[in-house]
């Protein structure tokens, strides 16, 4: 699935250099004037699945009705354009609020467009925060949350039931007896011996824009290591048990269907499928009982999970803070995020919604991935405690995925991993020596 690949490297080069090119001086010291809390505010959000669009304008005309103060007028822009239009748009022309894909906070911050919402929103939204969502949204630098969530985000590993009982392969009933990369690999044997193309896995080959990191990033923390630690990548990113977790993966590729349809694992040429809570719906729909949800395998430190998704945000130069903030808590009320969740099957944002949320709260069918959102890593150094990694909290993101995601692939492609890791690193600490390592 070469096209897929080749489409990924394209769209985050794109987006690390527009990212980082806007962030002259830096700094995170830019709140938003507060103004009187009332008027007319402007919203800027991707324009996302059928669903998620409708309950967000009847959120926002739910918001505009319950009161008199302030109205909120929303503007789409398409997804695939959507952080390229952001982060290339002076902060004087952005809207008074911003939606924002979770792990480019620190960019956006570090570039002055996005402002601290600590002062902006009422004590009682941070507070129903969850701890995960929190650890996306708060910039390590200054220790300021630079925006609030309505949903998070997990990774797991979909199973058929049926075909790997029929295959006679156990799989893990949680975290607590996930299957070791040695167990994964052993069960991927199997399950292709009984396997007219020994094709058994889905990993989403057609995914584009930010699934090659947000997926497979968290192979570097299971294996007991950071992608960067104090604005440092080498001996981390290219440490040893990094390069063995990641040649041990690129060794999975015969048993991987390319999934150029996007329905191997729907049409049951597969029984496993690595990907996010985001399928759930459909992959319901097509299985029912037969559909289990299993945590990714461990490769040495634990099991971990992505984290972290859409937030919204402030701008800096906005003169109606107060009003943008009311927004904020409007869209961050039970109504607004159960109405949203619902839609797109997401981890609550909240801890309120969490609790009665029928697909993720206790004996919920989703209830593994909020239990590994409970588990979150937060700001600190992934131990084998700890579940739930957010990508890193750095202005240097764009960078970093760019290059991860590239020596991944090249290594998923018969690369050598230790080199292409080897380069990764190095092109990360030259982009944070570039940047005067981001003011930190």
């Amino acid at each position: 699935m070469h096209v897929a690949r080749a489409r990924w490297g394209v769209v985050l080069a794109a987006t690390s250099v527009v990212a980082v090119s806007g962030c002259s001086g830096g700094g995170t010291d830019s709140g938003a004037e507060p103004g009187n809390g009332t008027g007319e505010i402007t919203v800027w959000a991707h324009q996302g699945q059928p669903a998620e669009v409708d309950v967000l304008q009847q959120t926002i005309d739910d918001c505009n009705a319950s009161q008199e103060d302030v109205q909120a007028t929303l503007q789409l822009i398409p997804e695939a354009d959507y952080m390229r239009t952001v982060t290339t748009t002076d902060p004087d022309e952005l809207p008074d609020v911003l939606e924002y894909d979770g792990p480019m906070m620190a960019s956006l911050a570090y570039a002055q467009k996005l402002a601290p919402v600590g002062d902006l929103v009422s004590a009682e939204t941070l507070e129903n925060q969850t701890d995960s969502v929190l650890a996306q949204n708060t910039y390590p630098a200054d220790g300021e949350v630079y925006g609030i969530s309505q949903y998070d985000s997990s990774l797991g590993i979909y199973g058929n039931k049926a075909l790997l009982d029929a295959a006679g392969v156990s799989y893990p009933q949680g975290l607590e007896d996930a299957w070791t990369a040695e167990e994964f690999e052993a069960a991927l044997q199997t399950l292709a011996a009984a396997d007219p193309d020994q094709k058994v896995l889905d990993i989403k080959e057609n995914y584009g824009a930010e699934w090659p990191t947000f997926g497979f990033l968290p192979i570097v923390y299971s294996a007991g290591e950071q992608v960067v630690e104090d604005g440092v990548a080498q001996g981390n990113l290219n440490s040893a048990p990094v390069v063995e977790a990641v040649e041990r993966f690129a060794g999975l590729r015969q048993y991987i269907d390319p999934n150029t349809d996007d329905k191997a694992f729907v049409d049951g040429r597969v029984p496993l499928s690595w990907v996010g809570h985001w399928v759930y719906n459909t992959y319901d729909e097509a299985l029912g009982e037969d559909l289990v949800v299993l945590p990714l395998p461990d490769f040495g430190a634990g099991p971990k999970s992505g984290q972290g998704s859409w937030a919204w945000g402030v701008n800096p130069a906005t003169e109606n803070g107060a009003a943008a903030g009311a927004l904020l808590d409007c869209l961050a009320s039970d109504e607004a995020v159960s109405g949203m969740t619902d839609a797109n099957a997401a981890p609550p944002g909240t801890t309120s919604v969490t609790a009665e949320s029928e697909l993720y709260q206790e004996g919920g069918p989703l209830e593994l991935f909020a239990r590994q959102l409970e588990l979150t890593c937060g700001d600190g150094e992934p131990t084998p405690d700890c579940v739930a990694v957010p990508r890193p909290v750095t202005p240097a993101y764009p960078v970093i995925s760019q290059q991860f995601s590239e020596a991944f692939f090249g290594a998923y492609d018969g690369g050598d991993a230790q080199e292409l890791l080897d380069s990764a690193a190095e092109l990360i600490d030259l982009d944070y020596q570039d940047n005067d390592n981001y003011g930190s």
